[in-house]
């Protein structure tokens, strides 16, 4: 038996870059713990319960991934899960050295922590849920970077012309 690992973020919202680490990280782990932040201090776009619903319904043919909220540290939440190993997206370089330094803070805070780097396909290396809420707080079409099953909470909650 594989084990699980946790994928934390705003998911602010979930994109396709998202899903593509998510399925990344299925083939290497047997569940992933999809963790939305609740955390204020991003000031998200979107409601914790609307990150929520879009995380699920965009998860939900996957079979093996949980949607949870979580308003603490990361290791004290990974502690309650019972999992030692994070997943993190990394798209450019930039990415690299946030993630880094962040990695290095966590294992410093418990000494079991892992940190597993994973790069989205190419196709879905430049999406980032603050380039979707530029394009869509303009009403630009977002169809073609978040996936399908969240394009109706989008319409009926935020905007009439995606």
């Amino acid at each position: 038996m594989r084990k699980a690992c946790i994928y934390p973020g705003t998911f602010d919202p979930i994109t396709n870059g998202h899903l593509d680490v998510i399925k990344r990280a299925l083939t290497f782990f047997d569940k992933v713990v999809v963790a939305v932040a609740i955390n204020d201090n991003k000031k998200p776009y979107f409601s914790i319960e609307d990150r929520i619903a879009m995380s699920k319904d965009a998860t939900k043919n996957f079979g093996n991934v949980e949607v949870v909220a979580f308003d603490n540290l990361l290791v004290d939440f990974a502690k309650e899960q019972g999992v030692a190993t994070v997943i993190r997206g990394l798209r450019a370089v930039s990415d690299f050295e946030y993630e880094l330094q962040i990695g290095y803070a966590n294992s410093s805070l418990w000494d079991k922590f892992e940190t597993v780097y994973l790069m989205p396909t190419l196709q879905n290396a430049f999406i980032s849920s603050s380039i979707v809420r530029s394009i869509y707080h303009y009403g630009g079409d977002v169809s073609h970077l978040v996936p399908k099953e969240i394009l109706p909470l989008l319409k009926e909650r935020y905007v009439s012309n995606i």
